[in-house]
């Protein structure tokens, strides 16, 4: 009889140890994971009836916050976001039904007053009620984010601004997008009637596609293409190009023309400023497929952005054994054609790893959390994320989009006030076929000041309408950065 108790208590054991390994996984080891997972709710409806601490931007402007309701309902606080639709990708929205996206989401346990340390502090709210929420403070500035908004206007796009220096995101603004007071409301059937017409509208406005949607690049690439060439030794501003009009490829008979057939040749800062398809082509085959995909790499193509909000999309290229059979798709890779799809917020990070001699910053959004007496908890710390190019290429790169502004696609409409002068390179993806009308994205990536930079952006058009697809990058894309730039270079 004893060696059955011993037995039962030995297994009544083993399955109490296992039971508390698996709680301490879940709770602890996965904690993070479940919190992002934009399924999980519960946190969401365990919070709603309680107060939650402000979002701001980086200049103070409360871009979220709770108002106590006095009408008698279930829910004594509402969700309010003053400045409606303008910073709706970062902040997200924080409904009962629905849950919690954006900061709203990753920040949550800072803004509910959840974290240990505010548990910490806050022990007498057990015994007093006091208020335990913190707040959030973004790197975002409203002025730039507003100057991003009037530039771009009701076009479909994306601008993005960063910091050159620590990969702090300035503004992040996407079109279409969406006003989540009208998702925050209590009213749960009107909240889903409005999620589900936003998930079915026509330009995804539920995504921030400035980091969760990607697009072909098209000569903005080219930046991509020239740096890793010069990096192996494949290129120099000695290097020379045939005036032609056309090249044909490899493996194929259909040729790769320059953009409206032109002809186009020269030494490197000839064909850069020019924006010549053909040198680019032949480039990205004299590297090769091996060169060009470890090459992609160094820039973080193909991995996941870094970034602290959700879902972040990954950039790709392409692999060396699709690219050994394919050659040419691996010439018009190189200039941003065929498979190659980029991220905006990354292309933004390319040019402001440029301007910082080749150093690729970790982007963030979340500049510093505080408890509730407005002590700080926490500072983002800016971190290296990429070596994208030896410092000397960085250098010649930063003369090439200098050249660029000064006389090639982009002299038309990036001239910035007070004579600050910018380095940029622009971008036409075309994406019919032949034959079919005329759709291209119209793209320019650059930084500015050009000889002492602070910020690098990144602006992409889509080619939804006539308009934008008979357009290029420099004309289109090129005054929207000016006006951005002439206000975040005064801030």
């Amino acid at each position: 009889m004893n060696q059955r108790i011993r037995r039962l208590a030995l297994a009544l054991m083993t399955l109490f140890a296992i039971l508390f390994v698996q709680l301490n996984v879940i709770q602890v080891g996965r904690k993070s994971s479940l919190d992002g997972d934009q399924r999980n709710t519960r946190q969401a409806v365990r919070d709603f009836n309680e107060p939650r601490g402000d979002i701001l931007s980086a200049d103070g402007v409360v871009l979220a916050t709770s108002e106590r309701r006095n009408d008698g309902s279930d829910h004594p606080w509402q969700r309010v976001y003053p400045e409606g639709e303008l910073f709706a990708g970062v902040t997200g929205y924080f409904t009962f039904a629905y849950g919690a996206t954006q900061v709203e989401r990753v920040a949550n346990d800072v803004l509910a007053g959840r974290t240990p340390q505010q548990q910490i502090q806050g022990i007498a709210s057990l015994f007093d009620g006091a208020d335990t929420t913190g707040s959030v403070r973004l790197t975002l500035d409203s002025r730039i984010q507003e100057a991003a908004r009037s530039a771009l206007g009701n076009r479909e796009g994306s601008v993005v601004v960063v910091d050159v220096q620590t990969g702090a995101v300035k503004a992040m603004w996407s079109y279409p997008t969406f006003d989540p007071n009208y998702v925050a409301t209590h009213d749960d059937r009107m909240a889903g009637d409005v999620l589900e017409f936003l998930n079915e509208a026509p330009g995804n406005p539920l995504l921030t596609n400035a980091y969760q949607e990607r697009y072909m690049p098209g000569s903005t690439f080219k930046v991509v293409t020239t740096a890793a060439a010069l990096d192996a030794g494949v290129l120099s501003l000695d290097s020379t190009f045939a005036e032609e009009s056309e090249f044909t490829p490899p493996q194929t008979n259909d040729p790769i023309q320059n953009y409206n057939d032109k002809i186009c040749g020269g030494d490197l800062t000839e064909v850069f400023r020019r924006s010549c398809n053909t040198p680019f082509a032949r480039t990205s085959l004299e590297m090769g497929p091996d060169r060009m995909v470890e090459a992609s790499r160094r820039f973080g193509i193909g991995e996941k952005i870094p970034f602290d909000l959700p879902r972040a999309a990954s950039s790709s290229f392409g692999d060396t054994g699709y690219f050994e059979q394919n050659l040419p798709l691996l010439a018009i890779g190189g200039f941003g054609q065929g498979n190659t799809q980029m991220v905006p917020l990354h292309m933004a990070l390319i040019a402001a790893s440029v301007a910082n001699q080749g150093v690729m910053m970790r982007p963030y959004v979340i500049d510093s959390t505080y408890d509730h007496d407005g002590r700080l908890m926490k500072r983002t710390a800016p971190s290296i994320w990429k070596q994208t190019m030896k410092p000397e290429t960085a250098t010649i790169m930063s003369d090439l989009m200098q050249e660029v502004v000064r006389s090639g696609t982009a002299s038309c409409c990036l001239v910035l006030a007070n004579g600050v002068e910018a380095a940029a390179k622009t971008g036409t993806a075309q994406l019919n076929g032949p034959g079919e009308p005329e759709r291209s994205h119209a793209w320019i990536i650059g930084f500015a000041p050009a000889t002492a930079p602070r910020y690098a952006f990144a602006i992409v058009l889509k080619g939804t309408t006539a308009e934008i697809s008979a357009g290029t990058g420099g004309t289109l894309a090129g005054p929207v950065a000016k006006k951005v730039l002439d206000v975040a270079l005064t801030r």
